[in-house]
């Protein structure tokens, strides 16, 4: 893992370059006070303080100066020095006015690298850190967690299946629990068969060596409320036998996104010491192909006692959060949270970059948008809109795992998972893409967290203690 420690430093007055950032709003009077060869200069690379992420470096003598455009000067994203983070030569350097705050996090994140298929570690010349310091001391930890549980989630979906199946998931977990003094348990064979019908039979098919489990993890003190994270651990979906087509099974090495999260989330709640008694939950399998795959037209009693008629193979992901979210429950928490690379149907409505969100509590709704808003890590509360239930219908059991109708895929998966939820337990279900198609500044092609920030700031805001 990136050391991201390093890069973001206490102001102790030690020598860093300064960085000056201007928007379309304050760049002109910004320039009208520098000097006549800075002005020149600037002309010269035809730099307007309009384009967000462009900048120009200004020479003084041996050491230079930055000016950097931004959207706001006053409110900073994310991102807005992520391009300077990637970019700049390294060394030390400081906002010449004001402090990053939460532009601190596109900084560090942008000098993170997943290389471990590499031979050739970079394409450029290797550079040594670009540190970035900040007045903001008691703000320097928690912005380091976040870089670091995004860079896990990353990590974690951007290794291929190969190397990360149902065992390694658990060894994540495992070393979690170590780290931070949790419980861990692991159900997995027979009692896996008894306890969670529906997780055995999705990761039927697999090899023995990648054999599926129902991975739980338990921190916190007893008399502190109880949550439980849910995080769907398919380490990678063909499909089964309703198998998929070539391309869309090239990226479902991802489709164990949700578990990522989870776990990504179940470390910033440890390591900020909420006081909560937390309850992590990752049903980890592989939908493969063999002979003890389970089929289209099965009937599957789930761990609730409902029977689920198999409609599609592939729609395997609710299967193994249903029996999950009912052993959740089992414990009575007060919230459940779960995140999962659930349906395609949520790109097709929202596109890559909004987590489609679900809550049965219109205010922890709320909260959740709210946190969303403050963190600038967007989601999109969507319906449970219950007469389409009517649309899971089964002749022949409680319900279908499926719908006949290429509508609502998101909508009527959520009420799936709805009905494993008991009345009255605040629940709320992320449906996550956890991959980026195209690179930005700080955040490169391949896995990525989306939602996580805005999740653990709605922990924060519910049970920080204050």
């Amino acid at each position: 893992m990136t050391d991201f420690a390093s890069l973001l430093v206490a102001d102790r007055e030690q020598k860093a370059r300064p960085i000056h950032l201007v928007d379309k709003q304050s760049f002109e009077a910004w320039l009208k006070k520098r000097p006549a060869e800075d002005r020149s200069l600037i002309e010269a690379m035809r730099f307007d303080g309009k384009t967000a992420n462009a900048f120009v470096i200004l020479p003084r003598g041996g050491e230079f100066e930055v000016v950097s455009a931004v959207k706001n000067t006053t409110e900073l994203s994310p991102w807005c020095l992520a391009k300077l983070g990637e970019s700049l030569p390294e060394g030390s350097y400081k906002l010449a006015a004001g402090e990053p705050g939460n532009a601190a996090l596109g900084w560090l994140l942008a000098q993170h690298r997943f290389d471990q298929y590499r031979s050739k570690k970079e394409e450029e010349p290797e550079r040594g850190p670009r540190v970035l310091v900040t007045g903001e001391v008691a703000r320097i930890d928690a912005m380091v967690r976040l870089a670091d549980a995004t860079a896990l989630v990353r990590d974690l979906v951007n290794t291929p299946a190969a190397d990360l199946g149902p065992a390694e998931i658990e060894r994540a977990v495992a070393d979690e629990a170590k780290r931070c003094g949790g419980h861990l348990r692991v159900t997995s064979g027979s009692e896996l068969t008894k306890g969670y019908p529906l997780i055995a039979a999705v990761g039927g098919a697999a090899t023995d060596a990648r054999a599926p489990r129902l991975i739980e993890f338990e921190w916190g003190k007893a008399g502190d409320p109880r949550i439980a994270i849910v995080g769907k651990g398919v380490c990678f979906d063909s499909g089964g036998l309703d198998l998929k087509s070539a391309s869309g099974m090239r990226l479902m090495k991802k489709d164990m996104g949700g578990a990522a999260h989870a776990l990504a989330l179940t470390r910033l709640i440890t390591l900020a010491r909420l006081p909560v008694r937390l309850h992590l939950l990752i049903p980890a399998v592989e939908n493969a192909v063999s002979g003890g795959a389970y089929r289209p037209g099965d009937v599957i009693k789930s761990r609730k006692g409902l029977f689920v008629e198999i409609d599609n193979t592939d729609a395997e992901g609710r299967l193994i959060l249903a029996d999950a979210l009912t052993r959740a429950s089992e414990e009575n928490p007060e919230l459940i949270v779960d995140f999962a690379t659930l349906t395609g149907a949520a790109r097709i409505a929202l596109g890559p970059d909004l987590p489609a969100f679900f809550a049965n509590n219109d205010d922890l709704a709320a909260e959740a948008e709210q946190s969303a808003r403050t963190t600038e890590d967007p989601i999109w509360r969507m319906p449970l809109w219950e007469p389409y239930d009517e649309m899971l219908k089964s002749d022949l059991a409680d319900f279908a795992n499926a719908v006949n109708s290429p509508m609502a895929g998101c909508i009527t998966a959520a009420l799936f998972l709805k009905r494993f939820v008991p009345e009255g337990t605040r629940w709320a279900h992320l449906d996550t893409y956890a991959w980026r198609d195209q690179a930005k500044p700080g955040r490169p092609k391949g896995g990525d967290a989306l939602g996580l920030r805005a999740v653990f700031a709605l922990l924060e805001g519910l049970y920080s203690g204050d």
